[in-house]
């Protein structure tokens, strides 16, 4: 009932199809039920010589028109079922992706894709199941249980309808009762199949690491064992489903010898006429089929259960980080950043991965921070795009809380270029466009790509800015997808601009030519880096060390501190003249 009841939400939309693929299949079951009918009034007619010519196009005509309006009916009944249940499949996965989206990234840190890849598909299809293939069976089953029940009654009474169709309550009772057995059957499937899926989509977004590595024998080991896993939990529910069929058919088999033995027995003595041995027989073929269907349909419904419940219990996850109601609205044209006392540390963690850190960043201004691996350099980013909130002191956002902040007006203003330059396999135009919905100017994706310094390097390809770069940019150098990532974040004119080791791996002509495009755009900028080269010319930079502040000025100011950042810039220009050498 808990599942109907849900299910109801997503077919409520459709209730007027569902109405009109409901009565056309009642119409084709009544024309169904009709059928035995007209074969029983034929055999009597035959038994008692009564047959004629006229009677006999009479019976075919009706027999043509009944296989018509029911060939026609099926057309009907299966656009409305049918395209609502790939309508309903249609809403579930824009919810679902809908529902991706509001996330937090935190939620990815305990979701992997394949996982939700599963459910986007292997769950919902099993949805779709039911409420198409599902609901049709049902209601078929249904009219046509208690309707031939009905005319069979009519036909050849009480005592023969009962003797014949004996066997039908029991496949009931039992199928009933195995309802439970099912749902937790499907239920280890659908869980076997979203980690294979997981395993195999993990596999690929690696293969590159996977064939550098030789790790090719280990890569097909984990996905060997998750396809065993489903392989097992699948057939599992080929072994329960194969159980029942056979079943059906063993019971199929005693009504129609239930049918034959009696059937003839009271022809022979004359309870019987011909006419009504035949409807008889007729009827309990049409009724094998609700009944051998019961199986089915409980399978459905186990199986569109689980799925369903999946679905529910992932939108049931809400993000940790969220709207006030009525949160502030942020200036476009401008952006100041500051720090008060903030520490924090990761959810579950116990240590603090930030440690009393203040600085204040004003509009126009740029802040690098610097410091050795595992110093919690992009820990600080993720406070200001709001991804967590400090466990103590407070971030503002042009001199306001940022958690009474709206989210995206944070977002729509800032430039961000991430480490890892994650590329869409698009165009170069659509990658450096990407902050655009439909129309943009091509000469600002130009304009973008000069200041980023890959315009030329654009301009060799053969399809210029037309040119399909592959999944992840694949077909382009670490440099080039760093200065693409860069012309993206430009094009928005964004107020606040965060680049986190976006100049690794680029030159360095490249390097002076793309940070002098940046002074001229006049944003704050916020920027990550281990090459000190880059962030020489910051208004200050904070060096950081396990979480905190260790050194904090201008370029000049921390050479002349002779601590942590002038021995790193010290080892960098070694390293530099020792490459010259070479």
């Amino acid at each position: 009932m808990k599942f109907l009841k849900s299910i109801s939400r997503y077919m409520k939309p459709y209730k007027t199809q569902y109405i009109m693929g409901v009565l056309w299949l009642i119409v084709i079951d009544t024309l169904v039920i009709y059928v035995p009918q007209i074969l029983r009034n034929f055999a009597n007619d035959y038994q008692n010589g009564t047959i004629t010519k006229d009677k006999l196009v009479t019976y075919a005509l009706l027999t043509i028109g009944t296989g018509l309006i029911m060939s026609i009916g099926r057309y009907f009944w299966r656009v409305y079922l049918f395209g609502s249940a790939r309508r309903i499949e249609y809403d579930i996965r824009s919810q679902l992706f809908n529902h991706w989206l509001s996330m937090d990234n935190e939620f990815y840190n305990y979701h992997k894709i394949g996982d939700l890849m599963a459910y986007a598909t292997n769950d919902i299809n099993s949805v779709r199941m039911f409420t198409g293939e599902g609901i049709m069976m049902s209601v078929d089953s249904s009219f046509m249980l208690i309707f031939t029940i009905i005319m069979m009654i009519r036909t050849v009474g009480v005592r023969i309808t009962a003797i014949t169709l004996f066997p039908i309550p029991i496949t009931a009772v039992i199928i009933i009762a195995s309802g439970k057995v099912f749902y937790k059957i499907f239920r280890k499937r659908q869980e076997a199949y979203a980690k294979l899926s997981d395993v195999t989509t993990e596999s690929f977004s690696g293969i590159s690491v996977i064939k550098a590595f030789v790790e090719e024998d280990e890569a097909k080991k984990r996905f060997d064992e998750a396809n065993r896993n489903y392989y097992n939990k699948d057939l599992n529910v080929v072994k329960t489903q194969t159980f029942f069929f056979p079943f059906m058919v063993l019971l199929a088999g005693i009504s129609y010898m239930l049918v034959i033995f009696f059937g003839a027995k009271y022809v022979i003595d004359g309870t019987l006429s011909l006419g009504d041995f035949v409807a008889l027989y007729t009827y309990v073929g049409i009724i094998m089929w609700p009944a051998r269907s019961l199986g089915i349909i409980i399978g459905q419904i186990q199986q569109g259960s689980a799925g369903l419940f999946r679905i529910e219990e992932m939108l049931k996850n809400k993000p940790t980080i969220k709207d006030v109601e009525n949160p502030i609205r942020l200036p476009e044209d401008k952006t100041s950043i500051e720090f008060k006392n903030v520490s924090f540390k990761y959810p579950g963690e116990e240590d603090y991965a930030l440690k009393n850190i203040s600085f204040k960043l004003e509009n126009g201004k740029s802040l690098a921070l610097v410091g050795k691996t595992g110093s919690s350099k992009s820990t600080i980013l993720k406070l200001i795009f709001r991804e967590y909130l400090p466990n103590e002191g407070e971030v503002l956002i042009d001199n306001h809380p940022i958690e009474n902040i709206r989210i995206n007006d944070l977002s729509e203003k800032t430039g961000y270029v991430p480490q890892d330059n994650f590329l869409f396999s698009e165009s170069l135009r659509e990658n450096i466009a990407f902050s655009y919905e439909k129309d943009y100017d091509v000469d600002e994706v130009y304009e973008a790509a000069k200041k980023s310094g890959v315009y030329n390097d654009i301009m060799d390809f053969k399809n210029d800015f037309d040119t399909v770069i592959g999944e992840r940019g694949v077909t382009l150098s670490g440099g080039q997808k760093q200065r693409v990532s860069i012309a993206r974040a430009l094009i928005k004119k964004p107020s606040l601009l965060v680049l986190d080791d976006s100049l690794s791996a680029v030159d360095t002509n490249t390097e002076k030519s793309i940070l002098d495009a940046l002074d001229k755009i006049h944003a704050t900028e916020v920027i990550i880096a281990h090459r000190i080269s880059t962030i020489k010319s910051c208004d200050e930079i904070i060096f950081l060390e396990a979480g905190h502040i260790k050194e904090r000025g201008t370029h000049d100011e921390l050479v002349k501190l002779d601590g942590e950042y002038n021995k790193m810039y010290q080892n960098q220009l070694l390293e530099d003249e020792l490459k010259g050498e070479f």
